[in-house]
């Protein structure tokens, strides 16, 4: 049992640092938290301390970082387990030190947290007539419309709340986005996408707009437009029936994360999401390279060893 054996491994080597290397109590105590969390992640992966490999410490460091851990905690996490890897290798317990390498937080792009599929589905399902009046079943059809924009497009929070109706093209299936620098892109969008902003706009922001005049595409009350931090209420609000709280920002990375994972290349992702530079874009690479390693292991014939 991989417990069994991280039990024997992290006792010996807190001895080491407590007698040879003379640490205090707070260092010692730091580290025998730091490297229980490090051992808990890899018996998840059915895998001891003695035996992680490099992949093993980046994946966790990555973790750290997606539960927005800040930086100066993840580099003294870091620390426990190059000490740690560093004994083991000089008492002849390990032959590679899995930390080798291995870049300072400092140098590590956070990568964006996203939804499940199953998140934003119930997410995007979410927003239900608070009461049996034309106003609430109103509201409810735009803050449908607006979570599936946010998805469908990858828009930012900004670009929502400065959408005009005239930027939307739904015969054409797109919507015409005024991005960072006021630059403008056209962005697709699907069938859900499409169908519920035609209800919006047939029965639902006209009851909005109370016949006031407005030239925004999601209305609030007195015909105002949404601001930024009301969307972000919704988006939270809407997120809690997938168990999960959730921002505009995060249905932004979940539409960018799910095209990938379908086959998307960085170019049409770049494009759709309005960055500048390529670069920018290039975090969501991690997604395809998942991909092609569980695919790889369900189907090539030498991925497993045989008997597993």
């Amino acid at each position: 049992m991989a417990s069994e054996a991280n039990a024997r491994v992290l006792p010996a080597f807190l001895d080491y640092l407590r007698v040879e290397r003379g640490s205090s109590k707070l260092t010692v105590s730091a580290y025998t938290g730091d490297l229980a969390q490090f051992a808990e992640f890899l018996e998840k992966r059915k895998r001891e301390l003695s035996g992680a490999v490099r992949e093993d410490v980046r994946d966790f460091i990555q973790e750290l970082f997606s539960n927005q851990l800040d930086g100066r905690s993840v580099a003294r996490k870091l620390s426990a387990i190059r000490h740690l890897y560093r004994y083991l290798l000089l008492d002849g317990k390990i032959d590679r030190d899995p930390t080798l390498n291995i870049q300072s937080p400092k140098q590590w792009k956070v990568l964006p947290k996203s939804l499940s599929r199953g998140e934003v589905e119930s997410t995007l399902s979410a927003p239900q007539p608070a009461a049996e009046t034309a106003k609430a079943n109103a509201i409810a059809l735009r803050d449908r419309a607006m979570l599936e924009l946010l998805y469908a497009g990858g828009v930012r929070v900004s670009e929502v709340a400065n959408a005009r109706l005239e930027d939307l093209k739904l015969d054409m299936g797109y919507i015409l986005v005024r991005g960072k620098g006021d630059k403008e892109r056209m962005v697709p969008l699907g069938i859900p996408a499409q169908q519920a902003l035609q209800q919006y706009l047939r029965n639902g922001r006209e009851a909005i707009a109370n016949k006031r005049s407005s030239p925004s595409l999601f209305l609030g009350t007195g015909a105002r437009r949404l601001t930024r931090q009301r969307v972000w209420q919704l988006v939270g609000k809407a997120s809690e029936a997938g168990g999960r709280h959730a921002s505009p920002h995060m249905l932004r990375h979940s539409c960018a994360t799910h095209m990938v994972e379908n086959g998307a290349d960085l170019r049409t992702v770049q494009t759709i999401l309005g960055h500048a530079d390529i670069s920018t874009t290039q975090v969501y690479t991690h997604v395809a390279l998942d991909r092609l390693k569980s695919v790889y292991a369900k189907h090539h014939p030498r991925a497993k060893q045989k008997g597993q």
